[in-house]
């Protein structure tokens, strides 16, 4: 028996007997879909037998094949909100003994003392999903089970533009130098099998070396007694200059960290998300790649989180150059070549194109993860969070980089809706809020101006009482201007009354309106275009408003009777002998 709590290889554990019964008490095995397993003995938890057995029927029930937890993961993350829900009750003053007495009080008290956070959320969640199982469980208590947890958006914010650039300027430092490196003892080793370094050489030797490297994922080596502890051969300790990674196996292999950078750098062109990234099929060129030899890359994109098969797409991606998108995609072809080729000895089905070299091949792997001998599959599951401190971040950059990309880059959705993308992405992203806010201010100035060039008097068929005569339109009243102070009277220019929501424009004025917009259309042709746009494009614009509101018959039927004293009327006006 495995230590409890912890997974083991037990290959020849029943895969039909989750729940087991000990001494110590009761123990559930979960076997993971991929032949992992961990044990969990609900005697360590702080509760009354009964719930203790009634929990561990509810864990092994869905620790069953088909049941839901195909994966230790899943086990594992309910297993450690039950600790936590389990240390809740015990430090009740009247913890229950068995599910039936748990209560509507009690659980909403273990709701309201969860953090309002994304974890406090999932903690409520998920033991809500697995108390419910158990058909002992009260209905007022399955009721406030099913209420609903507000979702909590985690505070996250895109990048500045200076902190995106040294994000992606470290990544392509990282990843070029492993390439350059990879490339270079990879040239090494091709000059060395095609018999073109000197034998017995030390470079002889080192090509020896990287022929058994690219081979079998190792240098050549001493194998203890028993299959014990293993070391590099002494002369090529000698020539390699050491036997630690750098000396040996990462001259033609990614390491951990390596192996982020291409990922990064995919995020930072194509806002991908970081598991399409990790899952990401090895790209291949079509075959027809364009004229000039430019390789055209077919990638194929999955987002599981959508469901399997439910948003899948195609990109091309074509290399043309030092700086055009299909570079590092054929970069990242090289540089996983090695590791490519080990993989499709041992795993031929298996198409991924991050791969990396570990150390060790079961250190640290989770039971999703995959490892085909000493070459890891896609992103190891703490290697974003170490490349971010790495380079002086908190934690992993690949979500914030994500948003940074789709918001204020693409400016579209990536592998989402337009819904998710406006709610979800744009609307909390502050520096997505300041541009609007500049775009929302252009807006409005846009409106401004619209509205000094748009007819702001009213068409009326005729005076009435009270009204005003101007020079242009008749004032409805003189003492609230809009372009003046309330109460003393309006002293703006009678060119403004067109603009002015106080005037009204009858049949009457048009004749001497029409004789106006002709001769401000005649100054164009004698003033500068910009003293003239300043002088005279607003009110020229009201008065183009005007004609087309009333229709060109009208129009030529004003102009046909234009007075004398619209002649001088107008003369006046152009010659500013009205403003005051």
């Amino acid at each position: 028996m495995s230590r409890r709590g912890r997974s083991a290889a037990l290959p020849d554990a029943p895969h039909h007997r989750p729940l087991v019964r000990e001494q110590s008490g009761l123990i559930v095995r979960h076997r993971g879909a991929k032949g992992s397993v961990a044990d969990y003995d609900f005697a360590l938890l702080p509760l009354a037998p009964p719930m203790q057995h009634a929990w561990a029927a509810l864990f092994a029930a869905r620790c069953a094949p088909g049941a839901g937890w195909d994966s230790l993961t899943s086990s594992r993350a309910t297993w450690k909100e039950l600790r936590t829900f389990a240390g809740f009750l015990a430090a009740q003053d009247h913890p229950p003994k068995d599910i039936a007495g748990l209560t509507v009080a009690l659980w909403n008290t273990w709701r309201i003392s969860r953090p309002r956070s994304v974890s406090g959320r999932n903690q409520i969640l998920r033991i809500a999903a697995f108390l419910r199982q158990d058909a002992h469980l009260s209905e007022p208590v399955r009721e406030a089970m099913a209420k609903r947890v507000p979702r909590v958006e985690k505070a996250e914010t895109a990048f500045t533009p200076e902190e995106f650039r040294q994000l992606r300027l470290a990544a392509q430092r990282m990843f070029r130098a492993a390439w350059l490196r990879i490339g270079e003892n990879t040239e090494l080793l091709h000059r060395w099998r095609a018999g073109a370094v000197e034998p017995d050489s030390r470079q002889w030797l080192i090509g020896e070396a990287l022929d058994c490297l690219a081979r079998t994922g190792d240098v050549p080596q001493y194998v203890g007694s028993g299959g014990g502890r293993r070391r590099v051969i002494s002369r090529y300790v000698f020539a390699l200059g050491g036997d630690n990674a750098a000396a040996t196996w990462e001259r033609l292999f990614l390491n951990r960290m390596e192996a982020v950078a291409p990922a990064v750098l995919l995020v930072t062109d194509h806002g991908l998300n970081a598991t399409t990234v990790s899952e990401l099929p090895v790209p291949r060129a079509t075959p027809d790649s364009g004229e000039g030899g430019f390789p055209v890359y077919r990638i194929e994109l999955e987002k599981r989180r959508r469901g399997s098969g439910q948003h899948f797409e195609t990109r091309n991606i074509t290399d043309f150059g030092a700086d055009s998108p299909g570079r590092l995609i054929t970069k990242a072809l090289e540089a996983t070549a090695h590791a490519r080729t080990l993989v499709a000895e041992q795993a031929p089905d298996l198409d991924r194109l991050l791969l990396w070299r570990t150390n060790r091949p079961y250190q640290g792997k989770r039971d999703d993860e995959l490892r085909v001998g000493v070459i890891g599959v896609g992103l190891h599951h703490t290697a974003p969070y170490v490349w971010g401190q790495l380079v002086g971040l908190s934690g992993s950059p690949m979500r914030r980089l994500r948003k940074t990309v789709n918001v204020l880059h693409r400016r579209e959705p990536g592998q989402n809706t337009q819904d998710t993308h406006d709610s979800v992405y744009v609307l909390s992203e502050p520096q997505a809020q300041q541009a609007a806010a500049d775009v929302i201010a252009d807006g409005i100035t846009d409106a401004l101006d619209h509205a000094h060039r748009t007819l702001r008097a009213r068409l009326s068929d005729a005076a009435e009482p009270g009204d005003l005569e101007t020079v242009t339109a008749a004032c409805t009243d003189y003492h609230h201007s809009p372009f003046t102070g309330r109460g003393s009277g309006c002293r703006a220019s009678f060119l403004l009354c067109t603009a002015c929501p106080n005037a009204r424009v009858t049949p009457a004025h048009h004749p001497r309106l029409a004789h106006l917009h002709q001769g401000i259309e005649g100054l164009r042709a004698v003033l500068d275009p910009a003293i003239w746009s300043a002088d005279w494009g607003d009110a020229q614009a009201r008065l183009e408003d005007l004609k087309n509101r009333l229709n060109p018959h009208v129009w030529r039927e004003a102009l046909s009777r234009v007075t004398a004293a619209d002649r001088e009327a107008t003369e006046q006006l152009l010659n500013g002998h009205y403003d005051l």
